[in-house]
């Protein structure tokens, strides 16, 4: 079993101090340490305010991040975050990537991109961004909302966010930038932090420039742990679902890593689609896999083996009539909350794919048009639209994994990339 340094591998966190957590969310988390040692001993606050200062810490006591759910845009919302978690109990959640630029600009509206329901939990919460007073300012102002990790976008290819120097992937050019952002957000958070990225840019696409972005970033800042995309990214125009799939997927630079940097942490993502494809990877040696597409496209089938095939756990025991319960309750509670948002369509989006390949699924997705147009509660939605699935798939259980690739991984060793060293400009850079 990999030591995913940082995480306890215990019973995963069960929030017995969320409403304490609610009540004070927005004091930072500076403040509860003044607080707390300003005039009165630990011991002599009640035991709710001492779970309330202990809540940070405790939150840790999750099982590692061997499965993880990668941030998208649009797609992973509070919404399909809390669908999700129904479904796994312990896969990590990522948010969309937030830039820091719109946590300090609506400094005074974070809860509406911040706040999360604490059964989220594990939760990381990425960030963009290239303004380093920006990104120390969101990382202190995200404190209060006890995400359990903090991650770096270094891999996005969109021209709306790679394009014009901004940041994204570009930053992958950029090592020593990178290795100060880190350190800005490390110091003024008191969770782990990471890096997401590509394998490479354009022509910078060695391995050894891979290497010397890993070297860089992880002697200049705090980081040991790297999410890495196995394709580079192509940013002379190509949109960002043709850069999932035109550059080639090179699972051995990812290998390599693992070879040449023992003392870090490294998950690999892209192009893995389901758990046996988890599995295999982890089997392999990497230290924990993220899948995208797969678990929204797919989340019944995908999320839900999560539990039991790569953790060893109960999966939920829910079926889908039952997680559709509760998600409506969910649903019910938040519609509208910001004034007109969040609309229908907006909570039912991560649905859309709940009955994924199931008899009935086509009627349902038709229905589901037809009910946008008047219906005004979720409650009212399901009555309308449920009928087109058939109790059979309603109140069926999780089934088991199909077969998948599990020899995805199987001759790396052999397509290894020559051992890294790093030059002596690099090194002093560094």
């Amino acid at each position: 079993m990999v030591n995913f340094g940082g995480y306890s591998p215990t019973v995963p966190f069960t929030p017995v101090c969320s409403n304490i957590i609610k009540n004070h969310c927005r004091l930072p988390i500076n403040i509860y340490r003044r607080n707390l040692t300003k005039s009165r001993s630990v011991s002599s606050y009640t035991q709710a305010e001492q779970l309330h200062y202990k809540a940070p810490m405790v939150a840790r006591n999750y099982l590692p991040p061997w499965f993880s759910v990668a941030p998208m845009m649009d797609w992973t919302d509070n919404h399909y975050r809390t669908l999700a978690r129904l479904i796994s109990k312990h896969a990590w959640l990522y948010t969309e990537m937030l830039a820091a630029e719109t946590i300090v600009y609506q400094k005074d509206n974070l809860d509406r991109f911040l706040e999360y329901s604490p059964e989220q939990h594990p939760i990381v919460l990425q960030i963009g961004g290239n303004n380093l007073e920006n990104l120390a300012k969101a990382t202190e102002l995200a404190n209060p909302y006890f995400y359990d990790e903090m991650n770096f976008n270094c891999g996005c290819p969109s021209p709306k966010v790679a394009g014009h120097g901004c940041f994204g992937v570009r930053l992958m050019l950029d090592p020593k930038f990178v290795g100060e952002a880190m350190s800005v957000i490390a110091a003024n958070t008191n969770v782990p932090v990471s890096v997401k990225c590509r394998i490479g840019v354009d022509d910078h696409d060695s391995y050894n420039e891979l290497c010397d972005f890993i070297y860089k970033v992880s002697s200049l800042s705090p980081t040991k742990h790297f999410i890495i995309h196995s394709r580079k990214a192509l940013l002379n125009g190509i949109s960002p679902a043709d850069n999932r799939t035109i550059p080639p997927l090179k699972y051995e630079y990812f290998y390599g890593l693992l070879r040449d940097f023992p003392d870090l942490r490294f998950t690999i993502n892209g192009g893995i689609t389901d758990i046996n494809e988890v599995n295999a990877a982890r089997s392999a040696g990497a230290h924990g896999v993220m899948v995208g597409r797969a678990a929204y496209h797919n989340p019944w089938h995908t999320l839900g083996n999560v539990d039991t095939a790569i953790y060893g756990a109960p999966s939920c025991g829910l079926t889908r009539r039952q997680i559709i319960e509760k998600y409506q309750v969910y649903g019910d509670s938040v519609l509208g909350k910001y004034g007109s948002k969040p609309h229908m369509r907006d909570i039912v989006k991560p649905l859309l794919h709940f009955f994924y390949s199931e008899p009935g699924n086509g009627l349902w997705k038709r229905k589901a048009d037809a009910a946008f147009q008047h219906c005004t509660t979720l409650k009212s939605f399901f009555e309308e639209t449920l009928v087109a699935i058939p109790d059979s798939v309603m109140d069926s259980s999780i089934p088991r994994p199909p077969s998948g690739r599990e020899d995805l991984f199987s001759n790396m060793e052999s397509l290894l990339p020559p051992s890294y060293e790093a030059s002596e400009d690099v090194v002093l850079c560094a």
